[in-house]
């Protein structure tokens, strides 16, 4: 093969096409046996009735469609030995792997259409992945005999009996003698591998079709940590960084327009009953959304996901192109349709689809506008154990009663690590005891302890979201949409010990605190923990002093929306007569720089009147002139206090807060609240920056 132009000539010989061929090939195939791990068949059986009528559907409605039109169009010979059906199932497919990166491209991998487009790919997947080894063997029994194809299906369930029944278990062995939230041992990890590099000779043996001993496989491969994640994490940068590149050149190297021209009519055919599978295939996957009452331009989504083509099938028509399964014309049409589709359905699905919409919430969800006497609805986030303690502790500063109760949802955050498909898991309290895969038991445990010391005046429902970092915030959101609630407690990603030094810190929980406060369908706090609790193991009672019986809390007043949420929060806490507030207002000493509207004002002054006459409280009222007075002021006094709640007040720089803007380093928190929470201050209490729900427009 020779490119050339006036000024430089490039030999690429068939040779080194093969030699890339082959590299390419491997990290194809390991690519499949990847695929295969992150693959959980057990959801299958937990798959609803709209994915499962849309797996099984959008891979038989458009074979027969396919097989009823190559018919047609090609009258002579059968349709089973001359490889038509096997050809037509390709055509029919879906390919989980394919649309499950698509979506992941396209941060939807847990939205509500992304968890349907996934579930559906798994049941269709899984019947594509029948119907091609059962294609097979109908060629063998036209071909060979129904005695060899008799042999062929006996010694194909023995495999899957192998795997399944000594692969799989001695796997189980190695998971159960690896520590609890251990990594797995190199002996093992590497006999793995090696049992995945065997796999295609096995299944030479065994008259399987190569390419699918590595995804059975993998399939039997338990997932999630630690063995599936361990094989995920340190061989999918590798295969998908370098391999499948190389593997995705290689293919388009073997790409040749001329076959468009000395196409025969049998290629035609498959071509016409492939377009004909593929426009069926999208009638189907946008009728049936349609019909199970789905919006249409979520069903159109819909229907492109199925639709979609990628390396999966690139792959699979270029080995069977190597190994004369298919003819040279046929390849090149199918490349040409693959290419399009994979290159169309990305921009139309993003333009359909923007799961953003639904946080559009039109419907106040503050701690403003509910009442004291109503029940307040709140999620609390837990990314790790130390978080729990923390939480429950303010929460039991709260002190809840019967007349101002809580609903609380707990959501545990989990990163999806060794698997494909995002879970969702709710707890059932009814349960007396936790599966043998539990996620949260811990977290289950301490809260339902703390319901149980607040009974009647806290309610509490677990769940546990298993999803990939970046997509967090979808699980946040999206239940915060269905149950209704007003404010969304996060846990700042930085805690440190007594001494100030830093115990841990977490870049991908500040990234998610930044989601959340930009998408969050009701109000937003972020919780910074004190330091003199941080190393302690046991959940202290916030209440408990050496030199107090009381709860001291302050509010940090300037004005604005995200204070008046601070201050409502700080009413609705201090309702017990063992909590003490102190209401700071900080106000400008020169009126003139003062930016708050007379609107602003005009609610400020209403809901500070409005706690004057709900609590008993301290009002402090000190003029600053710039941001180092209200510094060295906090300073004097902060030591008081077990909290201090901030309105968050972003992009917000008044008098009071001038020169400080340019040394803060946690915009998340806004200027006030990384103040407080600098080295600078002494910090023996909890900080709480509060953002009022953001209104948005379409």
């Amino acid at each position: 093969m020779v490119f050339s132009d006036q000024h430089s000539l490039v030999n690429i010989s068939e040779e080194s096409v093969a030699v890339l061929g082959t590299v390419g090939a491997f990290g194809f195939v390991f690519f499949l046996f990847l695929s295969g791990v992150k693959m959980d068949l057990s959801l299958t059986l937990k798959s609803g009735k709209k994915a499962i009528c849309i797996g099984l559907l959008t891979v038989v409605v458009p074979l027969v469609s396919c097989m009823t039109t190559i018919k047609l169009l090609h009258e002579e010979g059968n349709e089973f030995s001359n490889k038509s059906f096997f050809l037509a199932v390709t055509y029919s497919g879906t390919s989980f792997p394919v649309i499950h990166c698509l979506l992941s491209d396209l941060k939807i991998l847990n939205s509500e259409l992304g968890r349907l487009g996934l579930s559906a790919a798994l049941i269709g997947d899984m019947l594509t992945l029948f119907l091609t080894v059962f294609s097979l063997w109908v060629k063998t029994g036209f071909e060979k005999g129904r005695k060899e194809a008799l042999i062929d299906f006996g010694l194909a369930m023995l495999f899957i009996v192998i795997v399944v029944f000594v692969l799989r278990p001695a796997m189980k062995w190695m998971v159960k003698r690896t520590p609890e939230a251990g990594q797995i041992k190199d002996t093992c990890f590497y006999l793995v591998i090696l049992a995945f590099m065997m796999s295609p000779r096995f299944t030479d043996l065994f008259r399987i079709y190569f390419l699918y001993g590595p995804f059975i496989f993998g399939l039997a491969v338990p997932d999630g940590p630690p063995l599936g994640s361990a094989l995920v994490e340190k061989l999918d940068p590798v295969i998908s960084g370098l391999f499948l590149p190389i593997f995705a050149t290689t293919c388009g190297l073997r790409f040749d327009l001329s076959y468009f021209k000395n196409s025969n009519l049998f290629a035609y055919h498959q071509v016409l009953g492939a377009m004909v599978a593929l426009i069926i295939k999208f009638g189907v996957s946008l009728l049936v959304p349609i019909l199970c009452k789905m919006p249409t331009r979520d069903s159109l989504a819909l229907a492109f996901i199925m639709i979609s083509k990628g390396i999966v099938e690139m792959g699979s028509y270029s080995i069977m192109n190597d190994n004369r399964v298919i003819s040279e014309d046929i390849f090149a049409h199918m490349t040409i349709v693959i290419i399009l589709v994979a290159s169309i359905v990305p921009i139309l699905v993003k333009r359909l689809y923007d799961p953003s919409r639904k946080y559009l919430c039109f419907q106040k969800r503050t701690i403003m506008n509910s009442r004291l006497n109503q029940e307040l609805r709140l999620i609390v986030c837990v990314h790790v154990p130390g978080n729990v303690n923390s939480i429950i502790n303010q929460l039991n500063a709260s002190c809840p009663t019967r007349e101002s109760s809580i609903a609380l949802d707990v959501l545990h955050l989990i990163k999806l690590s060794g698997q494909a498909t995002p879970l969702f898991i709710a707890h059932d309290k009814q349960k007396k005891t936790l599966s043998s895969k539990s996620y949260s038991e811990n977290v289950v445990v301490a809260f339902e302890q703390f319901e149980r010391d607040n009974w009647g005046a806290v309610s509490v429902t677990v769940f546990t979201a298993v999803s990939p970092p970046n997509l967090m915030y979808e699980d946040i959101c999206n239940l915060a949409m269905d149950r209704l609630t007003s404010f969304i407690l996060l846990p700042f990603h930085r805690r440190w010990y007594i001494d100030g030094s830093i115990e841990s810190e977490d870049q991908t929980v500040r990234t998610l605190n930044f989601d959340i406060l930009e998408r969050a369908p009701c109000s937003v706090g972020i919780l910074v923990e004190g330091r003199r609790n941080l190393k302690g193991s046991g959940i202290r009672d916030p209440l408990s002093s050496d030199n107090s019986s009381f709860y001291n809390i302050a509010v940090i007043f300037l004005g604005g929306q995200d204070d008046r949420e601070a201050l409502a929060l700080a009413k609705r806490i201090s309702q017990d007569k063992s909590v003490r507030l102190t209401v700071i207002h900080l106000k400008a000493a020169n009126s003139l720089g003062v930016i708050l509207t007379e609107n602003d004002r005009m609610l400020d002054s209403a809901v500070l009147n409005d706690v004057k006459q709900s609590v008993c409280f301290t009002y402090i009222e000190e003029h600053v002139n710039d941001g180092p007075e209200t510094s060295n002021f906090l300073q004097s006094i902060v030591e008081d206090y077990q909290l201090i709640i901030v309105g968050r007040r972003y992009k917000t720089e008044d008098p009071q807060t001038l020169g400080l803007q340019e040394w803060c380093e946690f915009q998340e928190i806004g200027i006030i609240g990384d103040l407080l929470s600098s080295a600078d201050f002494i910090r023996n209490y909890s900080l709480l920056i509060v953002q009022q729900q953001q209104q948005r427009t379409v």
